[in-house]
């Protein structure tokens, strides 16, 4: 799994974003799984690289959330 750029995921629409946000904890929670069964995970770094991802998108939609809640005053 490669890490998304900020770039790409501020291109996303919050729709698409939410959806890849799912997919992605999901994924996260089966390496978690098997790593609680006692079996190896896949790639060492995967875990890793997942929750990075959660990290940004959620960092991304508090930026957006904070941007729409806060307009900035016209001068």
């Amino acid at each position: 799994m490669a890490l998304l750029r900020p770039s790409e995921i501020r291109a996303m629409t919050p729709e698409v974003r939410a959806e890849k946000l799912r997919e992605i904890q999901d994924e996260l929670m089966h390496e978690r799984g098997l790593g609680a069964m006692g079996g190896a995970p896949t790639s060492p770094g995967k875990i890793k690289a997942l929750r990075k991802n959660i990290a940004r998108i959620l960092t991304v939609q508090s930026e957006e959330k904070i941007r729409t809640a806060k307009p900035e005053a016209s001068e």
